[in-house]
């Protein structure tokens, strides 16, 4: 089996991944392993092969949007057969036994481990994860666009929920990569009018063209104050620039695993009842519920393919602004 690992963290530009070759892993007790047909880029993956969040061990395989076919089952797997297609997702486990995974909050596991960060991800021809963290996919969407439905997709999903929107509102998006050219297409379902701040030109125009109702920059007055806002940028400085637009009693989620610090600002940026909260991560039960909306919706992301040999492109050109929609690694 051969794989990209990441052996110590370096600037994408010096090409840190480094090719491997392995016997494929025999699945544990609860485990399946996944012949890999495509598996997307993320900004997690870039953040992580950088050093901007460390991993407990090197070396890794990144990788966590992963789509495959189900080659190998470990004893006492259930519900799985060789031959099923299967999705890998973020997060490749909690304990199950906590607090926060009793009340459902299995995202926020102390004892959570995630795919591509504390288990090997799908940078790689096979890969081996949990069997009741592995999902279903729509039928209808192939495999290249159903890689970027497991994370940008779940976690843009999961920000509109914890954005508070509601049916008729009208929500910001800022920055539009990924995740955020998904969360139009579920918000407009939703009857919500879109407003997209991008720096990117041709993102303002993918987004209009997805149904927004405005594109500008952040410096830019939208048409009308916004109910809700998600931050997408990992950028701590388009908190208050956000915050200026959000109208009283609004809500801001920030959707990043990591970003540069926020700057002090008056309180008037949050006075009024607005409400500033993060997003961490994804449950299994955003999954399903997501999927099954994809599936309705027929949700078909705007994608970039590479190949694998082509990793460190797909990176680089993620890294400078230059995938508008996902970019998406096939073997």
């Amino acid at each position: 089996m051969r794989c990209l690992k990441l052996h110590k963290p370096a600037p994408v530009e010096n090409l840190p991944l480094e090719w491997a070759e392995a016997e494929p892993r025999l699945p544990d007790r609860g485990q399946v392993r996944l012949r890999v047909r495509a598996c997307g880029v993320c900004h997690t993956d870039l953040h992580t092969i950088e050093g901007e969040i460390v991993p407990p061990a090197y070396p890794i395989v990144p990788g966590h949007q992963i789509v495959g076919t189900v080659d190998a089952l470990g004893p006492e797997v259930e519900g799985w057969a060789v031959g099923d297609r299967a999705g890998i997702s973020w997060l490749y486990s909690a304990c199950g036994a906590c607090a926060f995974c009793r009340r459902g909050e299995e995202n926020l596991c102390p004892q959570a481990r995630f795919t591509g960060f504390h288990a090997d991800g799908g940078y790689a021809e096979s890969v081996v994860a949990e069997a009741q963290f592995a999902v279903r996919l729509p039928e209808t969407i192939p495999d290249d666009r159903a890689a970027p439905l497991l994370c940008a997709g779940i976690i843009g999903y999961r920000s509109l929920r914890k954005a508070d929107l509601a049916g008729g509102e009208t929500v910001g998006l800022v920055g539009f990569g990924a995740s955020a050219h998904l969360a139009l297409q579920v918000a407009r379902a939703w009857g919500c009018t879109v407003f997209v701040f991008s720096r990117g030109a041709t993102r303002r125009q993918l987004a209009l063209d997805l149904g927004a109702a405005w594109a500008g920059t952040i410096d830019q007055a939208p048409p009308a104050a916004l109910d809700r806002a998600i931050l997408f940028a990992p950028v701590g400085d388009l908190v208050p620039a956000t915050l200026a637009w959000l109208r009283p009693g609004g809500t801001l989620a920030i959707n990043a695993v990591h970003m540069s610090p926020i700057p002090s600002m008056p309180y008037a940026a949050i006075y009024g009842e607005r409400t500033l909260r993060s997003v961490a991560n994804a449950t299994r039960a955003d999954a399903r519920e997501f999927l099954a909306l994809a599936a309705e919706l027929n949700l078909l992301p705007t994608i970039v393919r590479y190949c694998m040999q082509d990793a460190h492109r797909a990176l680089l050109d993620l890294k400078q602004g230059r995938v508008d929609g996902a970019a998406v690694l096939v073997p």
